[in-house]
């Protein structure tokens, strides 16, 4: 259970981080896509013997590559890439899961398993985690220019293909890491609701990622305990919480609530009735 806690706490901080470039980006889409493109990547890595986090790396980040290029050579916007492109990895990838041999359990693959997380999972958790805010740390200021306003970033000289490449490397790495925790289909939620939450709750990135962390953590905390005792999925519970944050910060917020929205339309209703 503590071990548990412990990995839930470090991989909600993780995509928490990385969720705020997401947010700022409008890349939730392509969140998705990556998710479930590495699906035949653990399937194929088990049947080779490797770790999966490899497998799911590869395909992830492969699932990526095939989406800008289908992009570059046909007529069809982004969007409509990227469901033709995941859709089809993760099919592939249901298809090997049934004709290959294995005791993979595609419930945990899909939805998480944190409870009964292994020594060596937790291991290649943490490297892929670590190599994340590595990378985010390194080039976090250019990963922000390049998310906020990608024409300004090329006119002063940055490689925008690059920081593109730099920032789906970045997510499919995010993704293994919360494999185990959230699993394939609620890792989007944990990649987009805290960075969501903390950009309806304030302007700055540095305070974005502040609330972006820490409710977070608390989500995959609480979940976490939560599951425990309800006998209910960790993942779920994690995300439910997540959930529940955004829609106190959408209803509550201090400047874009709907409260405070109201507020403010009244006011200026009543300034412009005595003007």
């Amino acid at each position: 259970m503590i071990r548990a806690l412990w990995v839930s706490a470090f991989v909600g901080t993780v995509c928490a981080v990385l969720s705020c470039y997401i947010t700022l980006k409008g890349w939730s889409l392509m969140g998705d896509a990556v998710s479930h493109a590495v699906v035949p990547g653990v399937v194929v890595a088990y049947a080779l013997g490797l770790p999966f986090s490899v497998g799911a790396f590869v395909f992830g980040f492969g699932a990526t590559v095939a989406i800008g290029y289908v992009k570059a050579k046909t007529r069809l916007k982004e969007d409509a890439v990227i469901g033709v492109i995941f859709t089809g990895f993760f099919a592939f990838g249901l298809v090997l899961a049934t004709k290959i041999p294995s005791n993979i359990d595609l419930f945990h693959i899909l939805f998480g398993n944190v409870l009964g997380i292994s020594q060596q999972d937790i291991i290649q958790t943490l490297i892929a985690g670590i190599t994340t805010l590595a990378i985010i740390l390194l080039r976090r200021k250019d990963l922000l220019l390049f998310c906020f306003d990608p024409n300004h970033a090329k006119a002063i000289g940055l490689n925008t293909q690059a920081m593109y490449y730099t920032l789906l490397s970045v997510l499919a790495l995010t993704i293994v890491t919360a494999l185990q925790t959230a699993g394939i289909v609620l890792v989007v939620a944990m990649l987009v609701t805290p960075g969501a939450t903390a950009y309806l709750l304030s302007d700055r990135f540095d305070h974005m990622l502040i609330i972006s962390v820490a409710t977070s953590v608390l989500s995959c905390l609480f979940g976490t305990y939560f599951s425990y005792h309800l006998d209910a999925s960790t993942g779920g519970c994690i995300v439910v919480l997540m959930t529940l944050f955004f829609c106190m910060a959408m209803i509550f917020g201090p400047k874009y609530g709907m409260f405070a929205q109201q507020f403010q339309q009244r006011a200026n209703k009543r300034l412009n009735e005595v003007t």
